[in-house]
């Protein structure tokens, strides 16, 4: 059940701003590791998540802090992970092929997240809501295979390549990250849902910084100097990670997880523009007809919602 208008804004608005923080750490990952290129976004978000928390605390919130019921640490932990792995997955799939490629396999999470969701938190779509995710997935398999004309099975054989599996492996753990994410929320106490969610965002991204920034420190201490040495722009995807996520953890709280996540999908529209504008990748026939179909597909799922 839709509990607030604000999810669409702020669906829109993290679509975009995950976009611009993914070609920014594209840009870190030139000079970092994995896991470094990783913790930067954990690592710089970390003071602008508690920033956002106390700024709404002290100006916007009306009650007092909530309490927070039993599970609410182990469901952001969780969420915590799987964000760190479902990263770290992305950031390989950019290597294997290329910034929009990377992105677009792990949009499958609109699919996969709507399963999950049914599954685990009892969410219902609508047929024409599912439509939509159907369609989207379509433009995102074009968007995939950059351009390649291929049949049934080279459709298949391009599914199993490393950037495919990596890509839709991260797609899986963003689609888990979604779930965790909006059971921590109904583990606090309130009915502001805006302030559930920068609780849970606030505490997920110190949880994961703890975790990332201890496993570099175990096996990747080296790693530390160049993470400073480049802050400059690990610190722009830090501001940008921290916006986005608050801007998602509010529509998780807000509505449907499949429903964030379809609409979430226009992130591939920004993502190009960023890859045409920002890292001069080009733009093909093939993708501006997959953009279609996303974009087709994200209207569907809102006509599916009712536009609530």
């Amino acid at each position: 059940m839709i509990t607030s208008p604000i999810w669409l804004p702020a669906t829109l608005i993290a679509g975009s701003v995950q976009a611009w923080r993914t070609a920014v750490q594209q840009r870190v990952r030139a000079t970092l590791s994995v896991n470094a290129a990783g913790l930067v976004r954990y690592l710089f978000g970390l003071p602008v998540a508690w920033l956002l928390l106390s700024l709404y605390e002290g100006f916007i919130a009306r009650d007092p802090f909530p309490s927070l019921g039993a599970m609410f640490l182990p469901y952001a932990a969780a969420a915590g992970l799987a964000q760190i792995l479902a990263t770290n997955l992305l950031i390989m799939a950019f290597g294997y092929r290329n910034f929009v490629a990377g992105t677009a396999y792990s949009k499958t999470e609109a699919l996969q997240g709507a399963i999950l969701a049914f599954l685990l938190l009892g969410e219902v779509l609508s047929p024409l809501s599912w439509l939509g995710i159907l369609v989207g997935i379509a433009g995102v398999l074009i968007l995939s295979l950059g351009g390649k004309h291929v049949g049934f099975a080279g459709l298949v054989q391009a599914l199993g390549d490393k950037a495919a599996i990596c890509g839709i492996a991260s797609g899986f753990l963003f689609a888990m990250t979604s779930v965790a994410v909006k059971g921590a929320t109904l583990q606090v106490a309130t009915p502001d849902k805006v302030q559930a969610a920068l609780i849970v965002l606030a505490t997920t991204v110190f949880l994961q910084t703890l975790m990332q920034g201890g496993y570099i420190f175990w096996r990747e201490k080296d790693q530390f100097a160049k993470i400073v040495h480049s802050w400059r722009v690990a610190s722009q995807v830090g501001l940008l990670a921290s916006l986005g996520s608050a801007c998602w953890f509010t529509g998780f709280a807000t509505a449907p997880v499949a429903l964030v996540r379809i609409v979430g999908q226009v992130e591939v529209i920004f993502t190009l523009a960023f890859a045409h504008f920002y890292l001069r990748e080009r733009l093909t026939r093939s993708e501006a007809m997959g953009l279609a179909l996303v974009a087709i597909g994200v209207i569907l799922a809102l006509l599916g919602s009712g536009l609530r």
